[in-house]
């Protein structure tokens, strides 16, 4: 069956060659170290560093994050190598082809759905909690609880102008669809000029994250530092979800920072996605390696300061009861007195924030999956390209529809976690095929090379590892069903269309000649 037949590295080279029938190069090193930090800056720092300090880490959560980075950086040396040396679109689905075989490169591609389309539906669900506030500071009005929030979810605000929606029931988060809708138009208009809204964005942004750092500094509580972890005695939290119970085994101390590290691990993701435009960038081999890593340390050194601040100005537990998806804006009412004008200026810079994570994202998946359908692993729909724009149009509008079912109707909670492992996944199979590469192909060209690779490699998957294991029983379970509903697909469908496997050159379809392919 030859489950692990490789893609020779030979015939993706020639695959990035640039016609009229690929996607088409308009990135520069500028626009791909923007599009990093577009999709690392976002729900991230913003949602899921409130949600892992609430939950998990408390103040240590800025510990968390280094250890998130660690992972990062290991994987993100390993990435930078493989863009460089196989300048194309897939990201970790096309190193592991060329590298581990078919299979694996199948679950990776498959895995890549858990980090890049629930990346953007958790975003969107962050996006749709900071719109609601943004009517409400501007306009004195907010979208009712049932239409901005899951089926799944229940209100217990007790607080302000949401008093009376004590105990509502979600339907569905029509802001967070309405986004993924709004940017889903955007991608099939072009890359370049995705590209360019991203640049405003991300400088926005950044902009907006150094003022709260700046100015909040001043504000820290040291009170809120301490104790820096969260103690096994610290009691119980109810909220929209359930209860967290911080004597569970990873809800305090050194286990609890680790669970965090896994749960803000969700805020690094986009450097990896830089690496699914490779196809589109000018120079990859010289520009991918910058534009992976320039954006990951930049976006480190922000986070680490960021929730620093952040868990300085109020309570861990606060971040469950009162912030929750807004806990910035309402850390910076609480906390900054006279600087009211700096949450709202803070929340339409996230609004803007997390619409590039959500472009990001939406354009990784539609990549990956670009290259599968040129694989003839997944059906020709998704390689379709526009006839005018050469964007994988059909593909867009199908992850819309997809990406909006769990934007709309699962809590950000679960898509999140999902997110985080299949992202840690994908990294821990790209560790191991960098150490492979090395030892099979040792002659291949490499413009960049993963320095101490015999360590590096193997420490960046044992630190994912450890990150995946303090993933709790509910979210390896997620994993295993979506794994499984991938085997179903690949051995009734993509072992039988393989042109590797039946000896076929892959190519797009050709948006001037729909024939093409047939």
């Amino acid at each position: 069956m030859k489950l692990f037949i490789k893609k020779p590295i030979q015939q993706l080279m020639a695959a990035s060659a640039e016609t009229e029938k690929s996607l088409k190069r308009t990135l520069g090193v500028g626009s791909l170290i923007a599009l990093g930090i577009g999709a690392i800056i976002g729900a991230g720092i913003f949602v899921r560093t409130a949600a892992a300090a609430g939950e998990h880490a408390g103040p240590a959560v800025t510990i968390s994050f280094l250890i998130a980075a660690a992972g990062c950086a290991l994987a993100g040396l390993c990435y930078a190598e493989f863009a460089s040396m196989i300048p194309i679109a897939g990201s970790a689905y096309t190193y592991s082809y060329a590298t581990m075989g078919e299979f694996i490169a199948w679950i990776i591609g498959w895995d890549l759905v858990l980090e890049y389309a629930l990346g953007a539906a958790t975003v969107s669900i962050g996006w749709s909690q900071y719109f609601n506030e943004f009517l409400s500071t501007f306009f004195n009005f907010h979208i009712p609880y049932q239409w901005t929030h899951s089926f799944f979810e229940v209100s217990n605000t007790t607080a302000g102008m949401y008093a009376a929606e004590l105990g509502t029931r979600g339907l569905i988060n029509l802001p967070a669809i309405f986004i993924v809708l709004v940017l889903t138009l955007l991608l099939i208009r072009g890359t370049a000029e995705s590209a360019l809204v991203n640049n405003i964005i991300v400088i926005v942004k950044v902009a907006i994250v150094l003022m709260i750092i700046g100015l909040g500094w001043s504000f820290i509580n040291p009170a809120f530092h301490t104790p820096y972890m969260i103690p096994a005695d610290a009691g119980t939290v109810k909220v929209s979800t359930g209860v967290v119970d911080y004597g569970d085994t990873f809800n305090h101390g050194w286990l609890g920072v680790l669970r965090g590290a896994s749960v803000v691990f969700f805020a690094f993701i986009g450097f990896d996605a830089v690496s699914t435009a490779a196809q589109e960038a000018k120079n990859p081999q010289r520009d991918m390696p910058k534009g992976i890593l320039i954006s990951l340390v930049f976006c480190t050194a922000l986070y680490i300061l960021f929730s620093h601040v952040l868990t300085g100005l109020v309570s861990y537990k606060d971040f469950l009861i009162q912030g929750k998806e807004a806990s910035v804006s309402y850390a910076i009412k609480t906390a900054m007195p006279g600087y009211g004008w700096l949450a709202s200026f803070v929340t339409v810079s996230i609004l803007a924030g997390f619409s590039s994570v959500i472009l990001v994202m939406l354009m990784g998946q539609t990549r990956v999956f670009y290259t599968m359908s040129t694989d003839g692993l997944i059906p020709k729909v998704f390689s379709k390209l526009h006839p005018k724009f050469r964007t994988p149009y059909k593909s867009q509008w199908l992850f819309f529809v997809f990406v909006s079912l769990f934007a709309g109707f699962i809590p950000d909670k679960y898509v999140g976690d999902m997110v985080s492992i299949g992202t840690l996944f994908a990294f821990v199979l790209v560790c191991i095929g960098i150490f492979i590469l090395r030892r099979t192909d040792p002659d291949i060209k490499r413009p960049f090379q993963t320095p101490a690779y015999m360590i590096v490699c193997p420490l960046g998957a044992v630190i994912c590892l450890c990150m995946i294991a303090s993933e709790g029983w509910e979210n390896w379970a997620r994993l295993i069903v979506w794994l499984l509903i991938g085997f179903i697909i690949y051995f009734g469908y993509s072992i039988k269309r393989s042109h590797v496997r039946h000896g076929k050159v892959e190519a797009a379809e050709d948006p001037i000649n729909p024939k093409f392919m047939e």
